[in-house]
């Protein structure tokens, strides 16, 4: 797409794009994986305008040099043997029209959860990031001791054209029918959101061959549980 003179009115337009009852449906489909199997992977969540222009704008802070290495843990620190990746945290007191377009659905989907399945989610914490060729995440669980207030982990890919040889599958790791842990591979490709609690459902990110970027979000409380 095009970029216009007037970002502001591209933006106002593309947040019309999707409507209320399109997201609607899409978190009934969430709440229903998250409370069958822990997860939910929803190809196509949003709007080819809205997901173009919002790669665009995770691009583009990437080449202006936004970014930074990010961290492991509380503390943050750097540990590149677990994770390579870089991330920009997205600021809710100013985001942008694209940005305070997917935390609004992002807080619709934070009220049904809490209404549906009384989690007690009520914050909402967004990133872009992006793995540079040959980055990569080990293993591990979004919630734990040290990081104990996030509940529900969302992610949206935003990589037009990803093909099988490029790579970046993220692993998540749940139980089988037999309660035996069995994996799914999903691939990040452009407008697929993935949903999963954070403390159920280990996964991973496989090295990727080129860039890959990403919206990663978590639903939060205040309160330890």
């Amino acid at each position: 797409m095009r970029p216009s003179a007037d970002p502001a009115r591209d933006g106002q337009r593309l947040i019309s794009e999707a409507s209320s009852e399109e997201w609607r449906a899409v978190t009934e489909t969430i709440l229903d994986g998250l409370a069958q199997r822990g997860f939910a992977v929803v190809e196509r969540a949003f709007p080819e305008g809205f997901l173009d222009e919002l790669e665009a704008e995770a691009r583009e802070a990437w080449r202006g040099g936004g970014y930074r290495r990010a961290g492991v843990g509380r503390g943050g620190e750097s540990l590149p043997e677990v994770r390579s990746d870089h991330i920009l945290w997205l600021d809710p007191a100013a985001p942008t029209v694209l940005q305070a377009r997917y935390l609004r659905d992002l807080d619709h989907l934070r009220l049904e959860i809490r209404r549906q399945l009384f989690l007690p989610v009520d914050q909402v914490e967004a990133h872009f990031a992006v793995y540079p060729p040959g980055a990569f995440y080990r293993r591990h669980l979004d919630r734990f001791q040290r990081m104990p207030h996030r509940l529900v982990s969302c992610l949206l890919y935003l990589n037009r054209g990803w093909r099988v040889e490029d790579g970046g599958q993220l692993r998540l790791y749940h139980p089988g029918p037999d309660g035996a842990e069995i994996s799914l591979d999903v691939a990040p490709e452009h407008g697929t959101f993935v949903c999963f609690l954070s403390d159920r459902i280990e996964h991973e990110v496989f090295p990727t061959a080129r860039p890959r970027a990403s919206l990663a979000a978590w639903l939060r409380t205040r309160r330890v549980l």
